[in-house]
């Protein structure tokens, strides 16, 4: 048994871990990164990384039957499904060594594959080693959630986990879950040759603005998406190769492969937290907006933090929690600006306030202002003109975004800026874009909050009106 000592110790090699570990080794702090599993997290080995490698591989397929409108024949793709997966792999192998044992013992962390469990509020034992910090940061992100589903247990099924694994295609792919993640995997699964069937007891979506959700679930039920909504899974049976799902409205799916995508729990149990005296329940460890626990030496960050469940948001809480603990200034969190994005074609991008959340919380203070992609040339020209944004504005500043279309994820980097820092939509208006860009989109929404005041204020008009008539 060996006694350590550090000034951080940080239990997790995902983003937000990762993140603080760099951070504050970097800066002159003696850190240990404890780590049981793969270092990089569910983002790099099984979330983030390999859905869109995987969703890259399916946009090339589908290109080759839709270019008739640009004047290239259609021809059914031969889809390699295991090469696919190849692509997966290489892209995570190419990111690895960034977030490699290798590279954070060449930053000055101190690496142990173990997992950690706290002793006592002071203390964690990590596989032969006894570890005391004057700063301990949760770090453990989520896993799957599997819930109690007659039947499921006893059939095989796949989660984000294991379905990058799978490298013969799927005849018929049922996905339980019309998230994010569920869609996406939908469409991509729909686009590389199988039969796609999604059940969702709600909406799928249904945390988006439902207006943009439609225009998603419309492109997606016209590539062929079985999409059975208001249905919730009851009961799985069968075998490999046929398995069932029974719903709550009598209908029954029957499939070769199962993908479980109902959401995520937190990776908090075998903490040892109680010993800790770290409150918790079953979101994660229960935090302020400083990210510090009920036990002030410990923090939580990212998904263990109980709150929004996103790699960036993850990688800003560690920057809150690295200005407490190096440098003793204050510091907290805020959610208001964290954008999030659905990469189905057309993506699905919202940061800060929905239009019904923002109806809600300012009523009559609030102005939506919209524009159509099919009013940008590049989208014109580009035939990806599905698609629109709303700007929610409040007294001049955008307090919520939301946009469905191409590359919407990136479009509303801006939106999380300027709400972020507070800015005025005429910091947007006057902005000049590349021309053709779809970057043209955002301020053509600036300018749809701003005509109205321009265009239709008399009072203008009678000033533009006098300075006419009084200019020689």
């Amino acid at each position: 048994m060996t006694d350590l000592t550090c000034d951080v110790c940080v239990i997790g090699a995902g983003s937000g871990g990762l993140s603080v570990a760099a951070g504050a080794s970097q800066m002159g702090a003696d850190v240990i990164l404890l780590e049981d599993h793969k270092m990089g997290g569910d983002c790099l080995n099984y979330g983030c990384v390999p859905s869109k490698a995987l969703i890259a591989s399916a946009q090339h397929a589908h290109a080759m039957g839709t270019g008739a409108p640009f004047g290239v024949a259609p021809e059914a793709p031969r889809v390699d499904f295991g090469a696919a997966k190849d692509h997966v792999r290489h892209a995570i192998d190419a990111i690895a060594p960034v977030d490699s044992q290798e590279r954070f013992e060449s930053l000055g962390v101190r690496v142990i594959r173990a997992r950690g469990r706290f002793t006592s509020p002071t203390e964690l034992r990590a596989g032969d080693d006894t570890i005391t910090a004057r700063r301990f940061v949760i770090a453990t992100g989520s896993r799957p959630l599997v819930p109690p589903i007659p039947g499921l247990t006893d059939v095989p099924y796949l989660t984000n986990e294991s379905l990058f694994d799978q490298r013969d295609r799927p005849e018929h792919l049922i996905v339980l879950g019309g998230g994010p993640i569920g869609m996406e995997m939908a469409q991509a699964h729909r686009r590389l040759g199988s039969r796609v069937s999604v059940i969702e007891a709600e909406e799928t979506l249904n945390r988006e603005d439902p207006e943009l959700a439609e225009i998603v679930r419309d492109a997606l039920r016209a590539e062929g998406v079985e999409l059975i909504e208001g249905a919730r899974a009851e009961r799985v049976g069968g075998s490999a190769g046929a398995i069932t799902v029974e719903t709550s409205t009598g209908a029954e799916v029957t499939g070769s492969h199962l993908l479980v995508a109902l959401g995520r729990t937190v990776n908090t149990d075998d903490l040892g937290l109680d010993a800790a005296g770290v409150d918790h329940d079953r979101k994660g460890v229960k935090v302020g907006a400083d990210l510090r626990s009920s036990n002030r030496r410990v923090y939580a960050v990212g998904d263990a933090a109980g709150g929004l469940q996103f790699t960036h948001l993850a990688g800003y809480h560690a920057g809150i929690v690295i200005r407490q603990i190096l440098f003793g200034l204050p510091a907290k969190a805020r959610t208001d600006h964290i954008p999030r994005a659905t990469y189905t074609a057309p993506e699905l991008a919202q940061v800060g306030l929905t239009e019904a959340e923002a109806r809600d919380a300012h009523g009559s203070k609030l102005t939506v202002a919209r524009f159509d992609y099919a009013e940008n040339d590049r989208a014109i020209a580009t035939g990806q003109t599905t698609g629109l944004i709303k700007v929610m504005v409040v007294g001049g500043k955008p307090v919520g975004a939301s946009i469905v279309g191409a590359q919407a994820g990136e479009l509303i980097g801006i939106w999380a800026l300027s709400i972020a820092n507070g800015l005025k939509m005429s910091a947007i208006a006057n902005s000049v874009m590349p021309y053709p860009t779809l970057g043209e989109i955002n301020k053509r929404a600036a300018g749809a909050y701003f005509s109205p005041r321009l265009f239709d204020n008399p009072i203008v008009k009678r000033v533009v009106g006098f300075v006419q008539h009084v200019l020689p």
